[in-house]
Protein backbone atom coordinates (compact mmCIF):
# COMPACT_ATOMS: atom_id res chain seq x y z
CA UNK A 1 0.00 0.00 0.00
CA UNK A 2 1.67 3.72 -1.14
CA UNK A 3 2.32 6.03 1.47
CA UNK A 4 -0.47 9.11 2.24
CA UNK A 5 0.91 12.04 2.78
CA UNK A 6 -1.59 15.17 3.88
CA UNK A 7 -0.16 18.60 3.10
CA UNK A 8 -1.28 21.61 4.71
CA UNK A 9 0.03 24.49 2.99
CA UNK A 10 -1.51 27.39 4.56
CA UNK A 11 -3.50 26.14 7.68
CA UNK A 12 -6.30 28.20 9.28
CA UNK A 13 -6.01 26.55 12.04
CA UNK A 14 -2.71 23.75 13.48
CA UNK A 15 -2.88 23.16 17.19
CA UNK A 16 -2.30 21.18 20.35
CA UNK A 17 -5.11 19.70 22.51
CA UNK A 18 -6.39 17.06 24.68
CA UNK A 19 -9.51 14.96 25.48
CA UNK A 20 -10.15 13.46 28.68
CA UNK A 21 -9.53 14.17 32.48
CA UNK A 22 -5.98 15.36 33.54
CA UNK A 23 -4.11 12.42 34.15
CA UNK A 24 -5.89 10.50 31.80
CA UNK A 25 -5.81 13.03 28.65
CA UNK A 26 -5.50 12.06 24.95
CA UNK A 27 -2.95 14.14 23.30
CA UNK A 28 -3.85 15.47 19.47
CA UNK A 29 -2.23 17.24 17.04
CA UNK A 30 -5.14 18.78 14.58
CA UNK A 31 -4.60 20.80 11.41
CA UNK A 32 -7.48 22.35 9.69
CA UNK A 33 -7.71 23.99 5.67
CA UNK A 34 -10.61 24.67 4.17
CA UNK A 35 -13.28 21.74 4.50
CA UNK A 36 -10.07 19.31 5.56
CA UNK A 37 -9.29 18.33 9.03
CA UNK A 38 -6.69 15.77 9.96
CA UNK A 39 -5.98 14.93 13.90
CA UNK A 40 -3.35 12.59 15.42
CA UNK A 41 -2.79 10.86 18.51
CA UNK A 42 0.67 11.52 20.28
CA UNK A 43 2.14 11.03 23.40
CA UNK A 44 2.25 14.27 25.95
CA UNK A 45 6.18 14.36 25.73
CA UNK A 46 5.99 14.26 22.47
CA UNK A 47 3.51 17.54 21.91
CA UNK A 48 6.34 18.87 24.80
CA UNK A 49 9.10 18.29 22.35
CA UNK A 50 7.70 19.66 19.41
CA UNK A 51 6.65 22.61 21.14
CA UNK A 52 10.52 23.41 22.76
CA UNK A 53 12.18 22.80 19.13
CA UNK A 54 9.49 25.23 17.42
CA UNK A 55 10.81 27.83 19.99
CA UNK A 56 14.09 26.94 19.14
CA UNK A 57 14.37 26.78 15.78
CA UNK A 58 11.84 30.25 15.64
CA UNK A 59 15.08 31.78 17.93
CA UNK A 60 17.64 29.94 14.99
CA UNK A 61 15.59 31.53 12.09
CA UNK A 62 15.52 34.90 13.51
CA UNK A 63 19.25 34.56 14.40
CA UNK A 64 20.20 33.95 10.58
CA UNK A 65 17.56 35.70 8.93
CA UNK A 66 17.27 38.89 10.84
CA UNK A 67 14.32 40.40 13.03
CA UNK A 68 12.35 41.34 9.85
CA UNK A 69 11.30 37.06 10.40
CA UNK A 70 8.17 38.39 12.35
CA UNK A 71 7.78 36.13 15.48
CA UNK A 72 5.48 37.98 17.66
CA UNK A 73 2.09 36.14 17.85
CA UNK A 74 -1.15 38.16 18.36
CA UNK A 75 -2.75 37.75 21.91
CA UNK A 76 -5.65 38.86 20.64
CA UNK A 77 -6.02 36.42 17.48
CA UNK A 78 -4.56 33.17 20.07
CA UNK A 79 -6.10 30.40 19.31
CA UNK A 80 -7.83 28.82 22.65
CA UNK A 81 -10.89 27.17 21.18
CA UNK A 82 -11.03 23.43 21.82
CA UNK A 83 -10.36 20.67 18.76
CA UNK A 84 -12.68 20.57 16.48
CA UNK A 85 -15.42 17.64 16.46
CA UNK A 86 -16.43 14.88 15.52
CA UNK A 87 -12.38 14.12 16.66
CA UNK A 88 -11.05 11.35 14.35
CA UNK A 89 -7.78 9.95 14.72
CA UNK A 90 -5.88 9.86 11.22
CA UNK A 91 -2.57 7.78 13.16
CA UNK A 92 -0.73 7.70 15.89
CA UNK A 93 2.41 9.75 16.03
CA UNK A 94 6.02 8.17 15.90
CA UNK A 95 8.60 10.36 14.00
CA UNK A 96 8.44 13.81 13.97
CA UNK A 97 10.34 16.24 11.87
CA UNK A 98 11.07 19.91 11.74
CA UNK A 99 12.58 22.62 9.01
CA UNK A 100 12.79 26.13 7.74
CA UNK A 101 11.65 26.50 4.01
CA UNK A 102 13.18 29.90 2.87
CA UNK A 103 11.16 29.63 -0.14
CA UNK A 104 7.21 29.96 1.69
CA UNK A 105 9.21 31.25 4.87
CA UNK A 106 7.87 28.66 6.56
CA UNK A 107 7.91 26.47 9.52
CA UNK A 108 8.23 22.65 8.62
CA UNK A 109 6.35 20.02 10.88
CA UNK A 110 5.64 16.58 9.43
CA UNK A 111 4.76 13.83 11.79
CA UNK A 112 4.90 10.49 10.84
CA UNK A 113 2.90 7.52 11.39
CA UNK A 114 4.32 4.69 13.85
CA UNK A 115 5.09 1.82 11.84
CA UNK A 116 6.76 -1.62 12.98
CA UNK A 117 9.73 -1.08 11.05
CA UNK A 118 12.47 1.21 11.99
CA UNK A 119 11.86 4.73 9.62
CA UNK A 120 14.95 5.83 7.66
CA UNK A 121 15.58 9.29 8.42
CA UNK A 122 15.70 10.42 4.54
CA UNK A 123 11.39 9.61 4.31
CA UNK A 124 11.25 12.92 6.84
CA UNK A 125 9.91 15.67 4.72
CA UNK A 126 10.44 13.65 1.36
CA UNK A 127 7.33 12.86 -1.09
CA UNK A 128 9.07 9.32 -1.61
CA UNK A 129 6.27 6.13 -2.39
CA UNK A 130 7.32 4.09 0.58
CA UNK A 131 7.27 4.66 4.01
CA UNK A 132 4.89 5.83 6.75
CA UNK A 133 1.54 7.97 6.51
CA UNK A 134 2.20 11.90 7.60
CA UNK A 135 0.92 14.84 8.21
CA UNK A 136 3.04 17.62 6.58
CA UNK A 137 2.15 21.31 7.29
CA UNK A 138 3.89 24.42 6.79
CA UNK A 139 3.27 27.10 9.39
CA UNK A 140 4.62 31.39 9.21
CA UNK A 141 6.26 32.25 12.06
CA UNK A 142 3.63 34.04 13.86
CA UNK A 143 1.48 30.64 13.93
CA UNK A 144 4.42 28.44 14.97
CA UNK A 145 4.90 30.79 18.11
CA UNK A 146 1.44 30.53 18.37
CA UNK A 147 1.40 26.98 17.99
CA UNK A 148 4.27 26.47 20.58
CA UNK A 149 2.46 29.01 23.03
CA UNK A 150 -0.33 26.46 23.03
CA UNK A 151 1.48 23.40 23.01
CA UNK A 152 3.27 24.68 26.02
CA UNK A 153 -0.26 25.66 27.65
CA UNK A 154 -2.08 22.38 27.31
CA UNK A 155 0.75 20.16 28.12
CA UNK A 156 1.25 22.27 32.12
CA UNK A 157 -2.64 22.02 32.24
CA UNK A 158 -2.61 18.42 33.49
CA UNK A 159 -2.51 17.36 37.26
CA UNK A 160 -0.94 19.42 39.97
CA UNK A 161 3.01 18.61 40.69
CA UNK A 162 3.39 17.57 44.51
CA UNK A 163 5.65 20.07 46.47
CA UNK A 164 8.22 17.51 47.50
CA UNK A 165 8.64 15.22 44.81
CA UNK A 166 7.40 16.76 41.74
CA UNK A 167 5.42 14.00 40.74
CA UNK A 168 1.84 14.74 39.44
CA UNK A 169 -0.83 14.40 42.39
CA UNK A 170 -3.74 12.26 41.65
CA UNK A 171 -7.14 12.97 42.81
CA UNK A 172 -7.37 9.59 44.73
CA UNK A 173 -4.30 10.33 46.64
CA UNK A 174 -0.45 10.39 46.15
CA UNK A 175 2.51 8.25 47.93
CA UNK A 176 5.36 10.48 47.66
CA UNK A 177 8.99 9.37 47.70
CA UNK A 178 10.41 12.06 49.43
CA UNK A 179 7.94 10.75 52.73
CA UNK A 180 8.84 7.39 52.15
CA UNK A 181 5.10 6.51 51.97
CA UNK A 182 4.56 7.85 55.46
CA UNK A 183 2.03 10.14 56.01
CA UNK A 184 1.12 12.87 58.98
CA UNK A 185 -2.51 11.34 60.10
CA UNK A 186 -4.94 14.21 61.77
CA UNK A 187 -6.48 13.21 65.21
CA UNK A 188 -9.90 11.16 64.85
CA UNK A 189 -12.26 12.71 66.59
CA UNK A 190 -13.88 10.23 68.89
Amino acid sequence: MSRVIHVFRQPERFVAGTVGEPGDRAFYLQAIEEARTISVLLEKQQVSVLAERVAALLTEVARRFGPDVATEADAANSDNDPLAVPLEEEFRVGTMGLGWDADSRSIVVELLAVTEEEVDESVVLDDTEEGPDALRVFLSPVQAKAFADRAEKVVSAGRAPCPLCAEPLDPEGHVCVRLNGFHERSPVAE
